[in-house]
């Protein structure tokens, strides 16, 4: 069985630190790193092991390490940082977590929804292509972030299906409306309408002023992308974050009666304006479901993404529940890293 498969990765030649190993029938994502010995210092073993972890995470797409006494937001970032010197302070979807400007709180949303599959930021110009979860409370029942791996699913969905994806590509829609959705002042940072403009042209998304305070913007990307370091095609989109097929039916019928389907606070369609079918978003979420990887967490688990090869979600959950998020390496996909200007 490969949760009983364990290897050891070490400092030094003579000294076993951690060792690997897999979650029981969860394939080879996520590889789970545990210590070998009491009192490893994840922190300074993963700044001295960096290449190592790239290579891991590369790999296996995700890596979960369990078991090392971390205890506080201040411990995880410690660890991030330390596999990424680059962690990102400039993200504005997410509220901070204490005086940190590198750490986010999890996404506010409803306790008794899921959050749906999703790449982070890939509906923007530039997203990080590393991702960081730490679990500092548990919730009483659920609230688990499922992983998937973006090959898999691109090898699954029905090929029709993608070659309308690689030749249309996607085009997603925000509309900042006043009261529904983050306000436009937060998510950009500015209160200056002409900045926002001057943010989204820099960026290569379309941007207008559909009413008093309200801002639609467009952005049409790839959903289908080659990954920078492997050279691998993967399915990396937020298309059931945006599609409205996806809303439970009573917010669907709310948000329509309230401000109309124009005014949507979120939605996608093919590159060239045409809809993206329900049939077709039933098949990539039965995809989805099949290939998920759903693991409880646990006090202190710290899992490392590659969010190209990875999308994840999150489950809904009862009692207290805190995850905290890192994010490094942003890129805009297309050769080298780059540093992000956008939100």
């Amino acid at each position: 069985m490969r949760g009983a498969s364990r290897r050891a990765i070490d400092v030094d030649a003579s000294t076993q630190l951690v060792t690997e190993s897999f979650l029981p029938g969860g394939g080879t994502m996520p590889l789970v790193v545990e210590p070998a010995v009491p009192g490893v210092d994840l922190a300074a073993w993963a700044s001295a092991n960096r290449s190592t972890l790239e290579q891991r995470v590369t790999a296996h797409g995700a890596v979960l390490f369990r078991g090392f006494g971390l205890t506080t937001p201040g411990d995880f970032e410690a660890v991030a940082s330390g596999i990424c010197p680059d962690l990102f302070g400039d993200y504005g979807d997410l509220p901070r977590e204490g005086e940190s400007h590198r750490i986010y709180q999890s996404t506010p949303y409803p306790n008794d929804m899921t959050i749906l599959y999703h790449n982070e930021s890939s509906h923007l110009p530039t997203w990080p292509l590393r991702q960081f979860f730490f679990s500092e409370v548990v919730a009483t029942e659920g609230g688990e972030t499922p992983i998937l791996d973006c090959r898999a699913v691109l090898d699954l969905i029905d090929p029709a299906i993608v070659e309308k994806f690689e030749t249309k590509g996607v085009t997603y829609v925000r509309n900042f409306v006043p009261g529904v959705d983050v306000a436009w002042q937060d998510f950009f940072k500015t209160d200056d309408p002409r900045a926002v403009e001057r943010v989204c042209i820099d960026s290569g998304m379309e941007c207008e002023w559909t009413g008093a305070d309200r801002l639609r913007v467009k952005n049409r990307t790839e959903a289908v992308r080659t990954h920078p370091v492997t050279g691998e095609r993967i399915f990396f989109n937020q298309i059931q974050l945006h599609h409205v097929r996806c809303l439970p039916d009573a917010v669907r019928s709310a948000l329509v009666d309230v401000i109309g389907e124009d005014d949507m606070p979120r939605s996608v369609t093919y590159g060239d304006g045409s809809p993206i079918s329900d049939d077709e978003m039933d098949h990539i979420g039965e995809v989805f479901d099949r290939t998920a990887v759903k693991f409880p967490w646990q006090v202190g688990d710290l899992i490392m993404i590659d969010n190209m090869l990875v999308a994840h979600a999150r489950l809904p959950f009862s009692g207290p529940r805190k995850i905290v998020v890192a994010m490094a390496r942003m890129t805009n996909g297309s050769g080298p890293l780059v540093a992000s200007t956008a939100s």
